[in-house]
Order: C-alpha cells, then sequence, then structure tokens
C-alpha cells in the first residue's frame, strides 16, 4: 500500500479517535493538554498547558512519591518516535513541575500489531503496569480486533509486553480503557459505543485475568470515557466528559453509581489524581490550538521561591521565552477554587517579586498572562 494510502488510513483512524472524544472537528495533534488543580475534585482553579499536541491521558501516583502520567504523542513529524506514541512524564514534587515526555519502549510487543495507544497506568507496588488498546494485523479500524492489552516496566519507560489480551469483546473493540484498584479488586472499564450504550465492566484479582460484570448503564450526554480515581477507602469516582462538561460519578463498589456531578471544567477525557486531602489535579485534553501546531510555554519554565512562602515570593522568568509581544503582562494568583486573590500588570523583568502578605495560608495557582491568553503557570503554597 502507498504512503498517501497509509496516510489516509491513518487520518480516517485519527478522525474516528477524536469524534470519540467529543471533538469530532479537529484532530489530536491540534490540541493540548490541559491541567488544573482544585480543593474538593469539583471546582478547579485556572487552567495551563500540560503538554502539547497530545490526548488520552492517565496520572496516577506510584512508589509514594511519583507521579507519573502517560498519554499519546502527536508531535510532528509524522512516522518520528514522537508521532502517535504512547509517551510518559513524571513529577517528583506533587506535580508542580514535570519531566520532558519520553515515548515508551516495548518490548516483545507483536510485529503485526498496530501500536499501543488509549494508555492508563496502575502501580503494583514497584512496577509500573500500562494498559493499552491494540489490534492484530496493524489493524487502524477500531473493529472487533481491537482488544485491551498490557506490559509492565520498572522504570516506568521500558516495558515489556504480557502475552494474550486482558479484556477480549468477541463481537466488538475494546477502547479506551480505564483501571484501577479498589477494595481488593482491579476494575476495569471502557465506554461500549455511544455514550447511552454505557460501559463495559470487568473485575480481576491480579491485573492479568478479568471476569466480566454487568455493564455500567448511562445516558446519551455521558461518555465513559475518562479515568478512575480512588477519592476514599469508601468512594471511587470515574471523571468523564458530557453533557455540561467534565463530570465524575462515585461508587462504593465499582457497581453501583450514585449519579452525576458536573466539574467547571470544559474539556475531555480527563484524569485526576488526589495529591492529599485537599487537592487535586486534573489533566484533560483541552479546546484546539489557534493553529494546528503552536506549542505554548511549559509550564516548567516557571519557577517560583520561596516555595512555601511566608509572605513575599519571586517569579523567575530568566529563562522563559514568550512567543508573543510582552507588553501587556499581568500575574494572578488564584486559590484551588480558581477565586483570583491577586492580580496585576507588570513591565517584564526577569524576577519578579510579588507581595503575598495578604494571602491565607494554603495552595495558589500563579498565572502568567499575555494580554488576556494564560502562557504559564505554577504552584505556591503559603505556610505561616
Amino acid at each position: 500500500m502507498g504512503s498517501s494510502a497509509n496516510m489516509r488510513i491513518l487520518i480516517l483512524f485519527l478522525l474516528m479517535c477524536s469524534a470519540l472524544k467529543g471533538f469530532a472537528q479537529n484532530y489530536p495533534w491540534e490540541r493540548p493538554l490541559r491541567a488544573c488543580w482544585s480543593s474538593d475534585g469539583i471546582n478547579f482553579g485556572p487552567t495551563s498547558i500540560f503538554q502539547d499536541s497530545a490526548g488520552v491521558p492517565s496520572v496516577i501516583r506510584w512508589k509514594g512519591d511519583t507521579l507519573v502520567s502517560a498519554f499519546q504523542w502527536f508531535r510532528m513529524p509524522v512516522s518520528s518516535l514522537t508521532w502517535d506514541r504512547v509517551a510518559v512524564k513524571f513529577s517528583y514534587d506533587n506535580g508542580n513541575s514535570w519531566t520532558q515526555p519520553e515515548p515508551m519502549t516495548f518490548a516483545g510487543f507483536p510485529t503485526n500489531f498496530r501500536r499501543p495507544f488509549d494508555p492508563t497506568l496502575v502501580a503494583f507496588g514497584d512496577t509500573l503496569r500500562v494498559y493499552f488498546s491494540s489490534g492484530q494485523n496493524g489493524a487502524i479500524t477500531l473493529d472487533s480486533t481491537v482488544n485491551t492489552y498490557s506490559a509492565f516496566s520498572l522504570d516506568g519507560i521500558n516495558y515489556t509486553f504480557e502475552n494474550s489480551a486482558r479484556v477480549d469483546e468477541i463481537n466488538n473493540r475494546v477502547i479506551d480503557p480505564a483501571l484501577i484498584f479498589f477494595n481488593n479488586s482491579y476494575h476495569y472499564l471502557s465506554p461500549i459505543g455511544s455514550p447511552a450504550q454505557g460501559a463495559y465492566h470487568y473485575v480481576s484479582p491480579n491485573g492479568i485475568n478479568f471476569t466480566k460484570v454487568p455493564d455500567i448503564p448511562s445516558d446519551a450526554t455521558h461518555n465513559w470515557t475518562g479515568n478512575y480515581m480512588v477519592n476514599d477507602t469508601n468512594s471511587l469516582r470515574f471523571y468523564g466528559a458530557g453533557g455540561a462538561g467534565i463530570w465524575f460519578n462515585s461508587s462504593p463498589n465499582g457497581g453501583m453509581w450514585n449519579g452525576y456531578i458536573n466539574t467547571n471544567v470544559q474539556g475531555g477525557d480527563p484524569t485526576v489524581v488526589r495529591i492529599d486531602a485537599t487537592t487535586y489535579l486534573m489533566i484533560f485534553v483541552g479546546e484546539p490550538y489557534a493553529t494546528a501546531l503552536e506549542e505554548l510555554n511549559q509550564v516548567s519554565q516557571l519557577n517560583i521561591y520561596p516555595n512555601p512562602s511566608n509572605t513575599n515570593f519571586t517569579i523567575d522568568l530568566t529563562n522563559f521565552y514568550f512567543a508573543e509581544p510582552v507588553s501587556k503582562l499581568n500575574y494572578q494568583v488564584a486559590d484551588m477554587n480558581g477565586k483570583i486573590c491577586l492580580s496585576e500588570a507588570f513591565n517584564f523583568s526577569e524576577q519578579l517579586v510579588v507581595n503575598g502578605s495578604s494571602l491565607a495560608n494554603g495552595s495558589y495557582v500563579v498565572l502568567i498572562l499575555s494580554g488576556n491568553k494564560p502562557v504559564a503557570r505554577a504552584k505556591i503554597s503559603i505556610e505561616r
């Protein structure tokens, strides 16, 4: 088959994936992953770019002090190691900064399979397992040959493929898997098709052998494409999208669900991790860029010190590159519910000192805006 025909098939596949996420008008490489914070997992503050040209995020805690995020990466050029590959980033400071993305490797991956897509992560002690969609014969169409497979890793980057499918619906594809360990069982779900069809639900004692249980019901507006999150020992949440935006539903056992609660976030394919009792981090698929491959400034370029602070703190812009003129800069400091507590215009300076004496103890998001567009963010804690 010629390269142009391959490209047409690839575009068709990506359009189908985009439609399944609720975004049919744009290609996935035209959208960034965005991040935001909350004190209750419902009301989130300002958002920032987490990763350019990416989709299908998953974030979990691993080995106690490490956050790991996996996602599908679509950075050009086509056929490069960053094009339509599962990549991973790490945070060692509770999500305040992240490493640069690295594509995963898969030892023993069958040569006749389509490369992995739709990743979701689960920690098994010091081992990390990624579950993903794939199909035999290099299948690009989303037919019944697409199943859920898994691979394990000791470093989060290099994985070993595990033979046989974890979940295989004989007459349907299974895509966008979500998995979590809750109340002594591993719970798996995958959207059946349209939102009203709900989601397949499987359970497992070991994360390898899964047994089908009754499907999770839904309606015409709530799409079970997203990720699980354990809120506490008695409450499992699933964050999905549709209707009014990103929502969550809670369950005491993974089978019975209490009802949909809307967040204030507009986007798709969310994943949420609870950092501590009053801090939630959400990563989700955001609105498209103004131009297809625009890459906004990375969050890691913005440094704040001291952090925590008891009064004044400094925003260090020494190595920060602004893609636009810097004549209309301002900063905002917002609490974890999105309330703006400080806001001021400033002229560009490599070190900007902010008077935080009016801020109560707690966590805040510091946002730098050029015009009205956020271009960088960081998180700061006030402790006195």
